[in-house]
């Protein structure tokens, strides 16, 4: 009976080390290296959190130099870019972006289809082929997908 409750004893410690450990393991920040993480908008109405969004991950990790961040904007997302109708709020936002570096990637068949030329704001480039295939390169790049 002695033997008994000292075999448990001591397998219930294992098991509480080993469930310890694993705990530790599951908070611990992953190895150095740059993350790299595309963005897909193309609801109007998310402008503003994907904005956001972008901001509290360049702040969660500790600025744009710990992370590369794509923006890839189409539809009627693109709308809210336009240099005569983005409100004050997200031109200051979209010029920080630029500022850290945050690739600003306008859809140039949305461009066409909505008469767009070059009245974007600052710090977006035309993808030319498209945004979905800029999504697809990105990603081939080891960008994640993130759509918010």
């Amino acid at each position: 009976m002695h033997r008994r409750r000292i075999l448990w004893g001591t397998l219930s410690a294992i098991g509480a080390a080993f469930t310890a450990s694993r705990a530790n393991a599951a908070t611990e920040t992953p190895p150095p290296g740059k993350l790299k993480v595309v963005c897909h908008l193309d609801d109007l109405g998310k402008v503003n959190f994907v904005i956001g969004n972008i901001q509290n991950h360049l702040d969660g990790v500790g600025g744009p130099g710990n992370v590369t961040i794509a923006l890839v904007v189409h539809g009627q997302a693109l709308k809210a870019f336009r240099s005569a109708a983005a409100n004050p709020d997200l031109t200051k936002h979209v010029r920080q972006l630029t500022t850290d570096g945050i690739e600003l990637v306008a859809c140039g068949n949305t461009m066409k289809s909505q008469n767009i030329t070059a009245d974007l704001l600052p710090g977006f480039v035309a993808a030319e082929r498209g945004g979905m295939v800029r999504l697809a390169e990105l990603q081939s790049q080891g960008y994640l997908y993130l759509r918010p």
